[in-house]
């Protein structure tokens, strides 16, 4: 059993900044593997950035490499997205998701648990 909360979304300007927060309970993340997605309307949902369990490896979407940034807090069992000069196709609703392995994937298919999504907007 596993609950993901995110926060952090909103409205911004290409080329501002935003830190998307992914609260974990009932598991430990620095156990088990942890992704961002996001999908836009109309658009499938597409991965955006993934961490390992165990030896931190990171992943990232070709779209969003250089930009964003994940990364993981241990002691408050939280994973962050750092977004930096974002830009209008950026604009998404984000997912934090969570697999019970520490193998990460960009497959979303393979991620078990999901959160309820936030909202990021930048405008041009």
């Amino acid at each position: 059993q596993g609950q993901l909360v995110e926060s952090g979304g909103g409205l911004v300007q290409a080329g501002g900044s935003l830190r998307l927060s992914c609260a974990a309970s009932g598991r430990t993340i620095s156990t088990y593997a942890m992704a961002w997605f996001r999908q836009a309307p109309g658009k499938e949902r597409e991965f955006v950035a993934s961490i390992s369990g165990s030896n931190g490896y990171r992943m990232y979407a070709e779209s969003v490499k250089g930009r964003f940034t994940i990364s993981r807090a241990n002691a408050q069992n939280t994973v962050y997205l750092e977004m930096n000069n974002l830009k209008p196709e950026d604009t998404a609703v984000y997912y934090c998701a969570t697999r019970s392995s520490s193998i990460a994937s960009r497959s979303s298919s393979i991620y078990n648990y999901w959160g309820q999504g936030t909202q990021v907007t930048v405008s041009s």
